[in-house]
């Protein structure tokens, strides 16, 4: 099954008239399908949030402090219901979002975001989704590549994306903003 076919900007609902099997996401008027995450894609996805899960939610050898979670419905602006996003992983630190919202819809910006390349994603991911992440000043983006076996690590710096680590295959990283624990990163692929 497949998105609708729109012939006006796209509303929120029209992104909530997507079928299940597709994660819909609503970026300047223009609705975004996409389908579910391939098996090496959600290993990758699953281990990474198990391993900051633990050390940076729970606390459990990391410092705790941090809500990780999978796949949230963002929505961005001042707007309600314009800009919704839905990255692979996210994180708040509890200070800035003590609490869970009551309903999917996530209305604080994340400090840290992480997209996991697909063939499906690549371009959205890149090109339309890390400029709207900036726009609104989300702190922290990374990306993996699982065929690549990359980890690429961003900090926002005066509204720009700039690159703070490249790394693959089998390194051990501390990067920002999880830099309080080791990722071993041949951990993270199939």
């Amino acid at each position: 099954m497949t998105a609708p076919v729109l012939h006006h900007p796209a509303t929120y609902d029209d992104l909530l008239a997507v079928p299940e099997n597709l994660v819909a996401e609503l970026i300047d008027g223009e609705l975004h399908t996409s389908p579910r995450p391939r098996g090496r894609h959600a290993v990758v996805s699953s281990r990474l949030g198990a391993r900051l899960t633990n050390a940076f939610d729970f606390g459990d050898g990391g410092p705790g402090g941090w809500w990780i979670l999978d796949e949230p419905e963002i929505h961005f602006g001042p707007r309600v219901d314009t800009q919704v996003a839905v990255p692979d992983l996210a994180g708040w630190r509890r200070e800035r979002m003590p609490e869970i919202p009551q309903d999917h819809r996530f209305r604080i910006v994340p400090d840290w975001i992480c997209e996991i390349a697909s063939p499906s994603t690549a371009h959205l991911d890149r090109i339309v989704k890390m400029p709207l992440y900036a726009k609104y000043g989300v702190a922290f983006a990374c990306r993996i590549d699982p065929e690549a076996q990359t980890l690429e690590v961003f900090r926002l710096e005066e509204g720009c994306w700039l690159m703070i680590g490249m790394y693959g295959r089998e390194q051990r990283v501390n990067a920002e903003p999880f830099e309080a624990i080791e990722l071993d990163l041949k951990d993270l692929w199939v």
